[in-house]
Order: C-alpha cells, then structure tokens, then sequence
C-alpha cells in the first residue's frame, strides 16, 4: 500500500475550498487503497490568523514534520498550502532530499491587495519561491496554469476538479418555507476579497438570499439586511435545501482561481451570473448555463430565462473521480 503525506493549513471546521477538495480526494485516494497521512493545524499550538480567526497558523511545526518525514516515509509529499506547515514541510522535504510537489489553490496576493495595497509584487515573489522547488505545482484550470508560467511559474500541470453531483442535486421539496420568486442567492464567504457586497447593493426583484457567514457579517447586515435574507452558513444537505428554494446564483468575487461553488450552484440547476474573470470563465458557458459581465444586475436577470437542465448538465461533466485520478498522476513517487 503506497503512502501519501499530504501537508495542508487548511482543515476543518474551516469552511473553503480547499478543505473541500482535500475531503473528496482523500475519500478517493483511499477508495483506491492508498494511505492518505495529513499534517493539519489541529496537531500543533495554533494562534488565529489576522482578518481570518477561523483560520489558525501552526506555531514552530518544522521539527515535527522532519520527524514524521522520518517515521513514516512516505512514497510520495504534497504540500496543498502556503501557511506555516507547507513553508516547514518544504524545508525539512529540501533537507533530506525528499521529492514533493504543491498546489496553487488561492490567489493569495489578491487577498491581502483587498486588504493591504503595495504587496501584489512582494507576494508573487514569495509565491513562486515556495512552489519553485516542487516537482510540479498543481492548478485547476488552465487559466490559471498560463497566468502562473507568465509569471514565472514553473512545472505546472493542471487537475481538474469536481463536484457531488449526488449531494448537489436540486430537492423538489425542500423542508424550509418559501420565499418570494424569484429569489436570487449568494453563497461563500462574506469576506472583502469575495465582494459581498456588490451582491448586497443590487436592486434585484423578489428575494436576495445570503448564505455565508464571516466577522464582517453583524456589520452587513445592519446595513443591507432589510433587502437581502441573511442565513449563515449551511453544510451539506441544509445547503442544498436552501439553494433549491432559488432561481439564480449571483457571484461577484473577481479573486478566484476556479470557484467551487460555482459548479456547486450549476448542479443545483441555477444558472450563474458572474464576472468575466478566471474560475466563472473557465465553467460557465455564456448564454447558456450563465452571463458573465460587468452588470451583475443584468446578467442576474437574463439568468431567469437559462434552462436549469443545462446547468446541471454543465455540473455533470465535473467528476472527483477524475480529478483523483489527475491528482495522483502529477504526485512525485519516490522510486
């Protein structure tokens, strides 16, 4: 049986993509009989990390890791983030010659640019420092896969991702009450680099649904709740409910690599109205399954007349299967 290292700042009870595509490709490695070991916050001293107290950063991790690395030996390292356990899992991987490769999940320089203008440069450059010893840097679409080789970016292979499309599947009879038609939804988080906001601005008829949650969320909606249904987060079979209750899936983030929810929302039958920008442009198909435009008002509204067949139809050609098996086809086995 061939043991996978898989080392990750990002874990539950954090709610993100990541942790998303960690869960359906561990489930999938071992359905395949591989052994899955990861290194998560969870098993170090943690402190939060400022703007995201959800997210906690490992504190002097290095010396563990280097242990592990030396009890388990693994046949193969992958390192999914750039936080603390990755910067230590790459530096004891250097240290005793061990082969790993990394993935690109985030555009985390666009993150802090919401928050802290003057450090896009300085972050690239951190960026392509920390990928640039991996035997492969793994990315989800090849947007993103020619953006990162014009930076500089080297050895980079594309995964694709995937979707539940047994879970997201739109319920007919969802357990909740109805809301007034149409109804348009946000989900994902309610932080600045996702620009709730200019979902909460728009003059939409019917019902605006806010499915997400973050600090800043007590702040929204004391500004925009008397338009907009705030619900919070909801996971897995509560979320499905509640996104069956709407007509379009309204997405305004321009920092996305690809967009989970994106597909998400498709195989629940709702069209997307979002930015020409990468993650929607690489998933949704214009005047089809959705609009991508500046006008999200607009696109949100030629949305209703989309085909709900389509856009489930768009989510079934998305399959973890594949991307499993993509993903361990880019691994660095050690011989």
């Amino acid at each position: 049986m061939k043991k996978i290292l898989l080392v990750t700042d990002a874990w539950a009870p954090q709610i993100n993509g990541v942790v998303r595509v960690q869960d359906a490709h561990i489930k999938a490695l071992e359905g395949r009989g591989y052994a899955v070991t990861a290194i998560e916050p969870s098993q170090f001293r943690t402190v939060p990390l400022p703007f995201y107290p959800e997210i906690r950063l490992a504190l002097f991790p290095r010396r563990r890791i280097a242990k592990t690395l030396r009890e388990l030996r693994p046949d193969a390292v992958h390192l999914m983030t750039e936080g603390p356990l990755g910067w230590a899992a790459r530096s004891a991987c250097r240290t005793q010659g061990i082969p790993f490769t990394t993935w690109y999940h985030t555009h985390l320089q666009l993150y802090v640019n919401v928050r802290l203008r003057g450090l896009l440069r300085p972050i690239n450059a951190l960026l392509r420092r920390f990928h640039g010893l991996a035997v492969r840097t793994i990315v989800s679409t090849e947007s993103l896969k020619r953006e990162l080789e014009s930076l500089g970016f080297k050895n980079v292979a594309v995964v694709p991702l995937g979707v539940d499309v047994e879970l997201f599947k739109r319920n007919p009879a969802p357990p909740l009450a109805p809301l007034p038609k149409p109804v348009f939804v946000y989900f994902s988080r309610l932080d600045p680099e996702k620009s709730p906001e200019e979902f909460l601005k728009l003059d939409l008829p019917g019902t605006k649904l806010v499915i997400g949650d973050s600090v800043d969320r007590p702040r929204l909606e004391s500004l925009y709740g008397g338009k907009n249904k705030f619900v919070g987060f909801k996971r897995g079979q509560d979320l499905v409910n509640w996104l069956s209750l709407a007509d379009v899936f309204v997405f305004p983030s321009r920092t996305e690599t690809f967009g989970l929810v994106v597909v998400e929302a498709l195989a629940c039958g709702l069209p997307v109205a979002a930015h020409d920008v990468m993650g929607p442009r690489d998933s949704v198909t214009h005047g089809k399954d959705g609009y991508l435009s500046d006008d999200l008002r607009e696109a949100a509204l030629k949305c209703l007349d989309l085909s709900p067949a389509d856009c489930r139809a768009k989510a079934e050609t998305y399959s973890w299967e594949r991307s499993a098996d993509a993903f361990v086809q880019n691994l660095s086995f050690i011989q």
